[in-house]
């Protein structure tokens, strides 16, 4: 977890030249966070690349990750999970603003009239790890040996071991509406204390769950994490103020899953309560390939 990070989402233009020029800069992707990260070590500065279904086999090859495929819209009866444009996502990350910032400044002129840009966004680590409506965000990730398992593809898909599945939804929240409920009644909304993130027990079974409940994913082999990263983001003065999600996962079903629960309900039509101050304006999914697998993209077809 970093305190500064930048969210960027690119298309790729329908051009030869331009699959050409994206497979040259992400196979220098690591030389570029140590050209730039050497300035401050301490800074932490890294970035992971995905890899958008709609571009996979140009920029790629024609084998493809298992469950690749583009983000899948999800309607539920008063609230949808959207999907947006996007072939290629950048996560910047680093203790310094500077630091994503020149990164960022040479990535985008690497890339050059080869992308559009579609979104970026500028997120920061808010007191202790806390979105903007006032909770811990991230306590429910896997930690230790559990976090590679959680988001690391293994040999259930071999050719591709070592990457991720990456999915991405940039929230808008309505924090004077939030800010009008009670303490209670926000708690009981994520299902978690507000002060000091102790969890709550879940609801009764056919009940209105907490989002907490919603976004845990269970089955016959148990319990199936995902690793979040997520950051908030804000523009006071435009009254824009958000959390932009960002989930790696070993199996995009387990985040697809996750997305149904909460926009569809369990059971169906008890939706997640947080999406009634909590509006997603984009959502794309994409595969993180591994570092040697990304560098390679670079080598003479």
């Amino acid at each position: 977890m970093t305190l500064h990070a930048v969210f960027l989402v690119v298309t790729v233009e329908d051009d030869p030249r331009a699959a050409a020029t994206v497979r040259e800069v992400l196979s220098g992707l690591e030389a570029l966070v140590k050209t730039v990260g050497f300035r401050a070590p301490t800074a932490r500065l890294s970035c992971t690349a995905g890899i958008g279904a709609r571009v996979w086999d140009r920029i790629a090859g024609a084998d493809r990750p298992r469950e690749l495929h583009p983000f899948r819209e999800v309607s539920g009866k008063r609230h949808t999970a959207v999907s947006t444009p996007g072939d290629l996502l950048f996560h910047i990350r680093a203790d310094r603003e500077d630091l994503a910032f020149e990164f960022e400044r040479l990535l985008l002129r690497d890339l050059g009239s080869s992308v559009s840009v579609v979104d970026e966004v500028s997120g920061f680590r808010y007191f202790d790890s806390r979105d903007l409506l006032g909770f811990v965000d991230g306590t429910a990730n896997p930690i230790g040996p559990d976090l590679p398992l959680s988001a690391i593809v293994g040999d259930e898909d071999r050719g591709f071991a070592g990457g991720s599945y990456a999915v991405v939804q940039k929230y808008l929240h309505e924090l004077d509406a939030w800010q009008a409920l009670t303490t209670e009644q926000q708690e009981a909304v994520i299902g978690r204390t507000k002060a000091d993130n102790v969890e709550l027990d879940d609801a009764a079974a056919h009940a209105q769950k907490a989002h907490k409940t919603l976004a845990t994913i269970e089955d016959e082999a148990g319990e199936h994490d995902i690793v979040r990263d997520n950051m908030p983001f804000a523009r006071p003065g435009s009254g824009e103020y958000g959390t932009y999600f960002i989930g790696y996962s070993r199996h995009l079903w387990v985040i697809e899953r996750m997305l149904e629960r909460m926009f569809i309900g369990d059971p169906p039509g008890l939706h997640d309560r947080l999406l009634d101050f909590s509006t997603p304006a984009t959502g794309s999914a994409y595969f993180v390939p591994a570092p040697g697998m990304l560098a390679s993209l670079g080598d003479p077809v």
